[in-house]
This record gives C-alpha cells, structure tokens and sequence, in this order.
C-alpha cells in the first residue's frame, strides 16, 4: 500500500487521462470513496493547470452526461471543494477566456447538476455577455429549446432576451415550470408573458399556427394546449407572481362570462338566490365591459324574456346597434317607471315560502351592526365573560373562481338573545385611523384562547384561515384557540350514528320533506349547515342570500338577517343536543367529548388545497382543517362511485380498473355538469385547480375532491383511494367493463362462443345482419376465474343465447365476437369468456395478464391487502 501511495505521487498524476482511468478503478469500488476523495485532492495537486485538467477529464468521459451522481460530478464537486483552499489555481485573462470557450461546449449535453460547479469554477458570470447569448442562441436554433432556457437561468441571461421566443416553446413542449423559472425574478418578463398567454386565449385564436414557427418540439400534443388550460395557466400564474388581473383582459372576460352563467343557473335553475342578491351579483361581474353586457342580454333572452332583457339594456345603457331586433323593438315600448305587479307578485312568492326555514327567535332590535370601536364595547362586555357560550360565523365575498384569497367581510358573534355582527374592514380602517389597530384583533385573540368561553362554530379552523388572511396579526389563531365546540364534528357524528332520530322517522320525514321540495321546484336538497338545523331543530336555513356581495355597504335587511341566524342557530343547536345528546346517537357528556381545540389537518395534508373530503361511509367531513384526526372506515371500490371531471379522464379510467364506479365528463362538457351528476347520482366529484372553487359550493360537504393534474393517473389514483380509505382487493381489478363501466357481465363457456363466432362468420357471409358489432382485442379478466361471482353487482349469469334476445344482455345489445382473434379459442387454458351486458364487449384472460394486473400492486400495497400482494408476487 505504501509503494502505491508513493508511485501516485509521482508525475503519473501530471497527466488528466491518467488521473482519469486511476479514478474510474476505484469508482467501481464503492468501499474505496475515502481514498477516491484523497486521490482526486492529490491528482489535482499535481497537475499543471487543474482547471484545464478537469475539462480533459470531462471531455475524455461520457460517464457525466447521464442523470444522478457520476464520476464527473463527483470529480468536479471536489475540484471545487479543493480550490476554495488553494484560490491561487483561479485563471483570468485570455487563458480563463479559452476555458471558458470549452466548458460551454460541455454545458450544452451537461446534466443539471453539474451547471452550477462548472459555472462556479470557470466563473461564466463574468465572460462576455454577448458571447454567452450566441452561445445560448446557437442551442436553441439547433433545437435545444430547454438547455438554452436553462443556460439563460443560470447565467440570469433572461433581460436580454426575447420571453416570448424564448418561453413559447417550453409551452409547447409542457416544460411550464421551466417556463415560470425563466420568469421568476422578473417583474417586467412576468408582465410581457402573461400579456402573450391572454393574447392567445382571444376568440378565433389559432395556436397551432404559432407552434408551426419552432422547429423540432418535442412532446408537443396540440389538442391538450387549448385555451381552457391557457385560462387556468394564467390565472395561476396571475396568483404565484402578485400581477394585476386587469393585465389580461381575455381570461378576466371568459371567467365573468361563467360567473354570469353559474349566476343564471342558481337563480333561474336551482332558485336559491333572491333577486336583489343575484342582481348585486350580475351588476359587479359586467361592470361597464359592453362585451359581458351583450352576453347578459343574450342569457336574458334564453332564461327570461325579451322585456326583462330591454330592461337590462336601458340599465346598461347599451347602444342600439348592439341589440337583438327583439330586444331594441321591446325597448321602445318600455315604460321607464318599474311594474309594480311583478314586484309584489316576486315579494309574495318569497314571503310564502319564508314559513318553510328556520326563522331567528330574537327581535330585529337585538341584533347591533358595529362599524365602529367605541360601539364595540358593548359586544366586549358581553362576550368576554366567564362561562359564556358564544355562536361565531363569518362572510366574505364569493370569489366565483378569481384570483386571490377570501377576506373576511362580516364577523357574527352571537350571545344568549343577542346577535352582534362586525363589520370587520371598517373597524380594522377605524382602529387603524385611531391609531389602535391592535385592539380589534387583541379582542378576537382574547376570544378565542379563553378556555372558559365556549366558542361554537362550524368548519372553525376553514374560518379561522379566512380571518388570518384578513387580518395578519390574527395569523396562527387556530393552534392559540381553546374552549372551541365544531359544529361540523357533531354533524359528522350523526350522520355516523345508526339511531334513528325521532324513533325511527326522521330520515323518512326528512327525505320526504326534501321531495317535496324537488317537486316544487323551490331548491335542492339541502346540505351542510343547513341539514344540521333541519335534522337538529326541524327546518333548514334559508341560503339564499349565502352567495351575496358581503363587501357592498349598506347591507340589505335580507342579507342581516341571514347572517344573524346562521350564527344564531348555532346555539340552538348546542342547547338542544347538550338537554338530550343519547337521543341523536351521541355521547351522554357531550360537552367534555367535544369541546377542546379545532381539529386542525395532519401536516402530511397540507397538499390537498384546503378541500373538502368527502368521508367514505357517508358522513361530511372537510380534508383542510376542518377534519378530525380519526380515519374514515373503509370501503370497497364497488362502494365508492365518482365522477370524473374532463381533465381527469386518464384516473377516470384507472379506477375503473379497479373496480370503482366511474362517470367522465367529455372534453366539450362544462366543469358544472358534474355538480349536476354528482347531486343526482350521489357521487364524489374529483376535480383539478379552479374548477374546485366552483364546484364544491354546488355539492354538499364532503362531496368534491381535487387532484393534483400534474400527477400520473396512477399518483393520482393513489392519493385517492388512501384519502377515501378505499380497500382494494384482487378480486376487485377488472371487475368493471373499461369501456362503459357496467360491472354485470355475461359468462359464456368457450365451446358455446366458438359457436356463436362460427355463426357471426356465416351471417356476414351470407349477406345477413351479424350479431355482433366490431371490438378491439384487449386481453384482460373481468374477474377471479376461481371466484366468478364476486362482481360489484352479483352473479355473473350463464349465457344460453347470448345473440339476439340474450340471457342477461340489456335490451338492445350484442355480443362484440368478429374481432376475437383467431387461434383465441384453440388455447387450451382459456375455458370462459366474460362479455359486458350493456356494450356486449368480450374479455378473456391474454397470456400476459399476469404482467397487467401486476402494474397495479401498488394500489394493493397501500390498501393494505397483503394476501392479494402476496398472488401477485
């Protein structure tokens, strides 16, 4: 060992590609990185020009261009280590500028890792600048789009740069966190490129004619680059760098033109918004953009009629020329004063149907409006005393899927006979113009961490997120709160509960009262908050003013009142269950099981956008703050039914795989049909990004869940079904037709389907109609051959006459035998086939079906089911 030592320092380190190979030995030898670190420091010592020595090496290698940690990263990490001890090796002059020549030679096929040592080392910050733009602009007209965008990072190249050639092809070729980097620490390039993202999202548009300009892309799909992702791309973006939204003009358009119809669609469809709300409501996403107002007279036309429109029109101040014939024509003859029989008529209507809701048992009188610190001491002198039991709400302006977070409008506090609502952005302008800014939030930190105040509220630590981003000094509120009772943890609790309340009639009471109201045609089912009143004091909450403009001053009297009883009827609520909680199923010490801290989400979590989860075994609970630390029971796939928003068809079709009940919406559907599906099928929506926004409100709690688009099908798969704790077994994997997810099929032996493909074969031949329609091949099981009848629905029927009027098959279908390849039916292990009752498609187990459902083993792992591991292994 000594004589080796002693020849390594001898001048056979002098030269690289001596160095080299002696490097590359012991690299193979993973016990030997101690003296691989020693060798390389004392290689470097004896090289004339160690920084020329390492291109050499680098140059001479291939070993570096490959991912992870190679040789040469390992080399080049420990040159740079050793010259932070030995700074006299650093070049300049025109020896550094030759250097610097060859290394971006190498920078060019170099892997991430190794940019940043080899910048360092050669010092590229400080070469010539235009030389380093040639550079990058030779690799991006050679096609190198992403190493030239990653080049400019590094060198900070971007200022003189054009962000539109330099970013557009990155779009293209779905590199967009690449894309967000190259802009990240410029203000002006943020602006400039999402100035050309909204050009592209213009009507008419045509995208494709910009990818014809660039050379070469790579993974460029021109039909998943369309102007929905474009929209949903700048508004994230609009949101990650702090830019004014008014910068894109066409994504702020096209979102208020869904608002308007989501708008249309809660008042005209499902008639849960009153008029002066829904007007409030269409009068701020118009504003005075002409273009939105000719799409609002249009919905008018379609939902209303041609003199509701004129209305509208006059209101707008819409020129002529912009108008319908019908609705210019209707607006000569408009009278200008309103019609006084339609009002009364609108005011009848709500009145009547004001006897079916909850209704606030205190005087108008007791409920204060506080705008003001001085008319807050009262509310403090009540509310902060020991003992005391205190019903908390808050509102804020629905966003309608708009950048930015919810700020809180209106706090409500509610007391024994007492509502106080706090007008929140006036006090804290008020406190602020006083110069005690402080007190307002020291009142609510007092509140909320006096153990012997009880707190009542529902999804408090949702609420609490909301006020932090209000108010910065209330940030952390929910880990300081004590004394806090969550409302929503005892509606889980009761929806968990087998007791049926009211000795056995409730459930039948309240899905009779909740037809009645479908049939009426006055509002959907309700959901949430609402449902626990209904369920705990007989009648729901009227929400028809939940989705109000809560920042517009004055409030309306409709919108006070709503907001003191949804804070109000917390207390009934506790009172009631507190008297007699063994009668609703729950813990006879109610108030011990119950009061504590609110429940805050697992850090594991944080991921899931602060989203509703929808619990498996039927109850509501919320996957951001608001849920318990307790698991939800688990499920089987058959179980569990969902519905697939359009960006999501890829998981749509993995779950279906395994077992569970999938709907997809098509690529033409908008996002809200599948709150439509998901209310009348009572299925969970699984969405993505923006969309979730809109859809959770239109579902009840629990019942919409969003995935992160950016994963794989089978990521994505995965955080589900652990999220909803769904079980799957073996027996579960292809139990479902992939084609139209029907889980009946039909069992036909394989002599009596050689039979019926003999017959398909003559029929065709004798120019007569075939009993089967063309199918792809596709070698999968529908089920455990040893097990058949472990379906989502049952048996699996034998069929006798499986052409024409089939045992079985739905009406109208037959069985898909042409394509069975030939040679199929001559294996020897094959003894059945399974063909779908409602598309007719057959399956059969290929030969490498073993290969197929080992794909899915992970899915099993996390689900915990061992045995089935265990076949597949």
């Amino acid at each position: 060992m000594n004589q080796e030592s002693d020849s390594n320092d001898e001048p056979a380190g002098q030269d690289p590609l001596l160095l080299l190979k002696t490097l590359q030995l012991l690299w193979t030898k993973k016990e030997m990185k101690k003296q691989l670190k020693e060798e390389i420091r004392r290689g470097f010592a004896g090289l004339e020009d160690p920084l020329a020595g390492l291109l050499d090496i680098l140059e001479s290698s291939s070993d570096w261009k490959g991912k992870g940690h190679s040789l040469g990263y390992y080399i080049t990490s420990e040159l740079q280590l050793w010259m932070k001890e030995h700074p006299a090796v650093q070049q300049s002059g025109m020896k550094l500028k030759k250097l610097q020549t060859r290394v971006l030679r190498i920078l060019a096929q170099c892997p991430a890792n190794l940019l940043d040592p080899l910048i360092s080392i050669y010092q590229l910050h400080t070469a010539d600048r235009n030389y380093l733009l040639g550079h990058v602009s030779h690799l991006y007209h050679r096609g190198d789009y992403k190493e030239a965008a990653i080049l400019s990072i590094k060198l900070k190249l971007q200022p003189d740069q054009d962000v539109e050639k330099m970013c557009m092809p990155l779009l293209f070729q779905d590199k967009i966190n690449l894309m967000e980097d190259y802009v990240g620490e410029y203000p002006e390039l943020q602006c400039k490129l999402l100035q050309i993202l909204d050009t592209w999202c213009e009507p008419g548009f045509n995208i494709r004619d910009i990818a014809r300009q660039y050379q070469g892309l790579s993974r460029y799909k021109p039909d998943k680059l369309n102007r929905k992702m474009l929209s949903k791309l700048v508004f994230r973006l609009l949101d990650r760098f702090n830019v004014d939204p008014a910068l894109c003009p066409n994504v702020i358009n096209q979102r208020h033109l869904r608002t308007l119809h989501y708008l249309f669609y809660k008042r005209f469809v499902e008639k849960t918004m009153t008029q002066e709300n829904w007007t409030d409501h269409v009068q701020s996403t118009v504003g005075e953009n002409q273009w939105l107002q000719g799409h609002l007279i249009q919905l008018l036309i379609s939902y209303c009629d041609l003199n509701t429109a004129a209305r509208w029109a006059q209101r707008c101040n819409l020129p002529k020329e912009m108008l319908p014939n019908g609705v210019a024509d209707e607006l000569q003859k408009l009278k200008i004063q309103e019609s006084v029989e339609e009002a009364a008529k609108a005011e009848n209507y709500e009145e009547v149907n004001k006897k079916d809701y909850y209704q606030l048992p205190i005087p108008r009188a007791n409920i204060h409006f506080l705008q003001k610190w001085e008319e807050m001491l009262q509310c403090w002198e009540k509310v902060l005393q020991p003992g005391q039991i205190v019903a908390i709400d808050m509102e804020w302006r629905p966003s309608f899927g708009m950048v930015g977070k919810p700020r809180v409008s209106l706090l409500q506090i509610a007391v024994k006979d007492e509502v106080f609502l706090l007008d929140l952005p006036r006090l804290l302008e008020h406190a602020e113009m006083e110069g005690e800014k402080e007190k307002l939030p020291h009142f609510i930190q007092m509140l909320y961490s006096d153990a012997a105040i009880t707190k009542l509220g529902y999804g408090m630590s949702g609420d609490l997120s909301s006020l932090a981003a209000t108010c910065f000094a209330l940030k952390g509120m929910d880990k300081q709160s004590q004394g806090v009772v969550d409302l929503l943890t005892v509606d889980k609790q009761l929806q968990k509960s087998s007791i049926d309340w009211k000795k056995g009639s409730r459930k039948a009471d309240i899905l009779s009262a909740e037809q009645s109201y479908e049939d009426k045609g006055i509002r959907q089912p309700e959901k949430g908050l609402s449902l626990l009143v209904q369920h705990i004091l007989g009648k729901p909450l009227d929400k028809t003013e939940q989705l109000s403009n809560w920042e517009k001053r004055p409030l309306r009297e409709e919108q006070i009142i709503y907001a003191a009883s949804d804070a109000y009827c917390l207390l009934e609520i506790y009172e009631k269950l507190c008297k007699d909680p063994a009668s609703f199923g729950l813990s006879s010490d109610l108030t011990k099981s119950l009061v504590g801290k609110p429940s805050v989400k697992a850090r594991a979590k944080k991921q899931l956008n602060k989203q509703e989860v929808p619990s498996p075994c039927g109850q509501q609970c919320k996957g951001s703050d608001k849920e318990t630390s307790h698991p939800p029971a688990p499920i089987s796939p058959k179980e569990f039914s969902v519905v697939c928003d359009n960006m999501l068809q890829g998981l749509g079709r993995y779950l279906r795989c395994l077992g569970v009940d999938v709907r997809m919406l098509e690529n033409e559907d908008d996002h809200r049909k599948a709150a439509e599906i998901a209310r009348q099928e009572g299925r969970v929506i699984l969405t993505s990004g923006l969309p979730y926004q809109t859809l959770q409100s239109q579902v009840g709690e629990g019942r919409c869940f969003s995935v992160n688009c950016s994963e794989k099908a089978k990521e994505q798969a995965l955080q589900v079904l652990k999220h909803f704790n769904v079980h799957v077994t073996l027996e579960d994997i292809f139990s479902r037709c992939q084609v139209c997810n029907c889980n009946k099929y039909l069992k036909v032996p394989k002599e009596r389907m050689r039979q019926l493909v003999e017959g398909s074969k003559r029929s065709a031949g004798d120019g007569g109609t075939s009993c089967s329609t063309p199918c792809e091949e596709k070698s999968s099981r529908t089920c455990d051959a040893a097990q058949p009848t472990e379906t989502a629905q049952g048996e699996w029927p034998e069929g006798t006459d499986p052409c024409g009027a089939a045992v079985g098959l739905e009406e109208g279908t037959t069985l898909q035998v042409a394509a069975i390849p030939p040679g199929v039916l001559d294996k020897a292990e094959l003894t059945d086939f399974y063909c779908c009752t409602r598309c007719g498609k057959v399956f059969w187990e290929g030969s490498h079906f073993g290969r197929v459902v080992s794909q899915f083993k992970d899915v099993l792992v996390i689900t915990g089911d061992e045995q089935s591991i265990y076949k597949l292994s």
